[in-house]
């Protein structure tokens, strides 16, 4: 009852009439509950800011990638290793058409200085569109505004690139003889990493084959565009059946195999049959794999049974995913624009996969000495 009467007549300890508290406690109660607040924190946020004033980036110094897919959308995986590789503003563009990368381009090229750190990248599924798209991109610009351009639809390039770089590796591990003059056969051609790899492949000197699991026409057609567009000769055959495929593996020293994911294409028994056919690579990462028996970390290990050498889909995939991110980075860091498709690609890939040169054994008189 006391406490009640106290507090009626403001009288509580510490407290004045009405039940208001002393300007000391009141400032303390601020300084408590609100501490930002209090005149020396003020006072310390002042001068850091004095210290720390903000720094504005240079025009043209922030790095800006603009990604152009004729899909709906731009691959997910391609915006992230781009980001991971450096790029600070990346732009995704989709449902882009050949006709509408003029306008995109100059747009990007002309709202920042020459020389301005701005990369384009082109997307999307379709190997042949990519590089229209690429030209078209090229011949937009207008020196010295210009910008450099990369193009890897669907990871084609750099996929195909890591797998025949891969193959050429293990080739020379074991034979001491890359891909020249060896008898490849591509499996899947009709996809783009399949196609890629068949052209990468014939110019690195490769006689390649690429096999129909249908009719014939779409591939002779791809031959024509490979060899009208990069000079690249590849020769389409019949590949069906399982007796076709087995006569086709008997005479390959390699035998490459891109189709869609989850789909065997080359059964153990046909492989097993063929003891001439060095190495199978494939890159189907989903079970069923392309290659019955592979596992997806052999680079270069016998498969099941027989001596052909496998590589598989996550040890690819390894050197893929360095390939494209290297590409990202060159042009980050190139003073000139940059043209990137798979022959880039491919020599990225292969200094990524060079087994490092062997240090000459010291004697034991040059050692003494």
């Amino acid at each position: 009852m006391r406490l009640n009467e106290d507090v009626q007549r403001g009288s509580v300890p510490g407290g004045t009439r009405r039940g208001r508290p002393a300007p000391a406690e009141k400032r303390a109660r601020a300084a408590t509950v609100f501490p930002h607040t209090t005149p020396a924190s003020k006072t310390a946020k002042k001068t850091a800011r004095a210290k720390s004033p903000v720094t504005e980036t240079a025009a043209g110094g922030l790095p800006i990638l603009y990604m152009l897919s004729p899909q709906k959308f731009m691959s997910p995986f391609d915006c992230n290793m781009a980001i991971d590789s450096g790029y600070k503003v990346v732009l995704p563009y989709d449902n882009v058409s050949v006709e509408d990368v003029r306008a995109l381009v100059q747009d990007a090229i002309f709202s920042r200085p020459p020389k301005a750190r701005t990369g384009l990248f082109i997307g999307g599924k379709d190997i042949v569109r990519a590089l229209d798209m690429m030209a078209a991109a090229r011949s937009a610009m207008v020196p010295p505004f210009e910008m450099s351009v990369f193009a890897d639809p669907g990871g084609s390039f750099t996929t195909a690139a890591a797998m025949v770089a891969c193959v050429e590796r293990v080739l020379k591990r074991t034979t001491a003889r890359g891909l020249e003059g060896r008898r490849v056969s591509v499996f899947g051609a009709t996809g783009v990493v399949g196609f890629a790899s068949a052209v990468i492949a014939a110019n690195a000197g490769a006689e390649v084959r690429i096999v129909a699991h249908d009719t014939l026409a779409p591939l002779k057609a791809s031959a024509r565009f490979a060899a009208e567009r990069f000079g690249a000769r590849i020769e389409p055959v019949h590949g069906q059946t399982e007796a076709l495929k087995a006569r086709l593996l008997a005479s390959s020293d390699v035998a490459l195999t891109a189709g869609p994911a989850g789909v065997n294409i080359l059964s153990r028994r046909a492989i097993a049959r063929s003891p001439g056919l060095l190495v199978a690579a494939d890159v189907n990462a989903v079970a069923p794999t392309g290659v019955e028996g592979m596992d997806l970390f052999m680079d270069g290990a016998p498969l099941p049974g027989c001596s052909t050498l496998g590589i598989g889909a996550l040890a690819i995939g390894d050197v893929k995913y360095k390939t494209q991110a290297a590409l990202f980075r060159r042009m980050l860091g190139s003073a000139e624009p940059l043209d990137l498709d798979f022959r880039d690609a491919f020599a990225e890939a292969r200094a990524l996969v060079s087994d490092p040169p062997r240090r000459a054994r010291r004697s034991g008189a040059s050692a003494v000495a």
